[in-house]
């Protein structure tokens, strides 16, 4: 049997052979990138809003940008509380085209809000909401917007975490918030942050960086709480949170040897409403505050150390809990005295007052 004489390529043929190779198709991955934004980047869109400023009176005009997402094919655009600065609202869409948008409503809680603009429906692409209940770290995600204003820049990662709670830029705690490590950047906030089915699974809203660009760890709002928000602004289906009606801070364990408590952390019970929940149902607020050294002692608080039996080590986790339920149930308290004694406190949940200002959850 003869064998086959080896084969010696040219340096040309190499060449061709490498240019050949570097044609070939797109991998399974690519194609899944390369149809989700040719098929969605017409939902997003850029907002201009402009606020007018009022310094040692004289006025000045301070214009911001930002992403959305069309969610219906009637015009409405689901953003970024923050991205609206005021009623003087600019949406361009992917071809071009411009329009003046009028505010549907925004919710302070969780930075989110809703504007229309009234444009053919032929112009018009809206993106589907998923469901942000069940994922998964590792996840694909996909963001559209426009980073420095460089308008439908895609990016693409990973959903690094889920379930963090970041403070919004009105100084409210969103809880539930997915981070990722797809490039979020200023101009970004209010675009869809998108799975690999070419579902909206959160509202990019924020970074954590000290340069103030990308650094791989960005958050978006999950999209189910993004639904009751347009349940709410779209449909007439208001929406509305639970209220204990305490303002709360943590417990450190050099606070809880001052006050000579059992514990080592939790969430102290600094306030109360007088006409809230946590008042009705006996909960006691901080009675004395004095200081020991350079800390504030807070003599014959409550500290609340479990919700409906959920341990809670300080005031974040004990919000996230009461947040989790909706006005009208009621949730048990695990509570340890001012005296070190522990009880279980049942309180009946409010409905939180419109317009409220504080951190009362």
């Amino acid at each position: 049997m003869r064998c086959a004489k080896p084969v010696i390529l040219t340096f040309a043929a190499w060449w061709l052979l490498a240019s050949v190779c570097c044609a070939c198709a797109a991998t399974d991955d690519e194609s899944n990138n390369i149809e989700l934004y040719e098929r969605l980047s017409p939902a997003v869109v850029c907002i201009t809003s402009t606020v007018i400023e009022h310094i040692f009176k004289r006025s000045f005009a301070a214009t911001g940008t930002g992403a959305g997402a069309i969610i219906d094919p009637r015009g409405y655009i689901l953003t970024n509380g923050h991205v609206i600065g005021s009623s003087n609202i600019e949406v361009q869409l992917s071809n071009g085209r411009k329009y003046k948008a009028r505010l549907i409503g925004s919710d302070r809680r969780t930075d989110l809000a809703v504007v229309k603009i009234d444009a053919p429906q032929e112009d018009l692409t809206a993106i589907p909401m998923g469901n942000s209940a069940n994922l998964r770290v590792g996840q694909k995600a996909l963001s559209i917007g426009d980073p420095f204003g460089l308008d439908n820049s895609l990016t693409v990662g990973v959903i690094s975490s889920v379930g963090r709670t970041i403070k919004a830029k009105n100084g409210f705690a969103v809880q539930g918030v997915i981070q990722t490590d797809a490039a979020i950047n200023p101009g970004n906030s209010g675009g869809p942050l998108i799975d690999s089915s070419g579902k909206m699974i959160g509202v990019t809203t924020a970074i954590f960086s000290p340069t103030g660009a990308n650094v791989g760890i960005g958050f978006a709002i999950p999209v189910n709480l993004a639904k009751e928000v347009v349940r709410r602004f779209v449909h007439g289906r208001y929406y509305s949170y639970s209220y204990l009606g305490a303002s709360l801070m943590n417990l450190a364990p050099i606070l809880a040897r001052q006050m000579q408590l059992p514990i080592s952390s939790g969430a102290i019970v600094t306030a109360l409403d007088p006409e809230g929940p946590a008042q009705k149902a006996g909960l006691k607020g901080g009675l004395r505050m004095h200081q020991v050294g350079n800390d504030v002692v807070i003599s014959g608080a409550d500290v609340i150390v479990s919700v409906n039996g959920v341990k809670v080590a300080g005031a974040e986790a004990a919000e996230r809990e009461i947040h989790r339920r909706r006005p009208g149930e009621t949730v048990l308290l695990g509570i340890v005295r001012g005296d070190g004694k522990s009880e279980i406190l049942a309180v009946t949940l409010g409905q939180r007052p419109p317009k409220r200002k504080g951190s009362q959850p």
